[in-house]
């Protein structure tokens, strides 16, 4: 890694693909399958973050949140719907790919996710194409916005702040990675991305028939 490439620390859900098992998701789950939403929220907020960071296997959510009385379906159904809520979004998949080709940039994913779910992602959605490394709080122990997994982030790639990037749609998790001196960008829209990589040194490769634009000397955070 030369020391003028930027490393970009980017989200996965809510960026690249939809969110895995969020608030939405879990609403969707409570109507299929015909759950107290309120007792089933109750019992998720129990235990995600033993969940989300490595703590907990899906198995073992699924027998503390829903199965802890007899149903009339199985745990493997609910996995399957569980699974069946991650989709694509594409322009952004087709944006991270040309990001990961940047001279500029090496692509490390930091996001919170439990084991089985983040694994499923990669491998469905290809993000080994895209992605150096997978700093996911499964794997790390530690979850944003907690400032815990910034700090470990930069130690594990050995990296200056001002040298590195975060990419969120989370406010309250940008907050988090400022407090380490990493430089921010609230996702908003693939247009506003590419206009602050660019403002931040980073070039991001036309797509095939476009002009790519002049690279920007300046650094800007969020």
């Amino acid at each position: 890694m030369t020391p003028r490439r930027r490393i970009v620390f980017l989200d996965v859900g809510g960026v690249l693909l939809s969110n895995g098992w969020d608030s939405a998701a879990r609403r969707r789950a409570a109507a299929r399958f015909g759950l107290d939403r309120r007792a089933f929220e109750r019992r998720h907020q129990f235990v995600v973050a033993d969940l989300e960071t490595g703590r907990m296997s899906l198995d073992e959510y699924l027998d503390r949140v829903i199965f802890h009385e007899p149903r009339g379906w199985s745990a493997a159904e609910v996995r399957a719907f569980m699974l069946s809520q991650s989709k694509a979004r594409a322009a952004a998949l087709r944006f991270a790919r040309a990001l990961a080709a940047s001279p500029d940039s090496v692509l490390i994913a930091l996001n919170n996710e439990s084991r089985e779910l983040n694994e499923y992602r990669i491998e469905t959605f290809g993000l080994h194409d895209i992605f150096t490394a997978f700093f996911s709080s499964c794997y790390l122990g530690v979850a944003k916005p907690s400032v815990r997994i910034f700090r470990l982030a930069l130690d594990l790639v050995q990296a200056e702040p001002d040298s590195c990037v975060f990419v969120d749609d989370r406010e309250v998790n940008l907050e988090a990675a400022r407090r380490t001196g990493i430089r921010t960008i609230h996702h908003r829209n693939l247009t506003g991305l590419r206009a602050d990589l660019d403002r931040a040194g980073i070039r991001v490769p036309a797509a095939p028939g476009r002009t790519t634009k002049k690279r920007s000397k300046s650094w800007k955070s969020e």
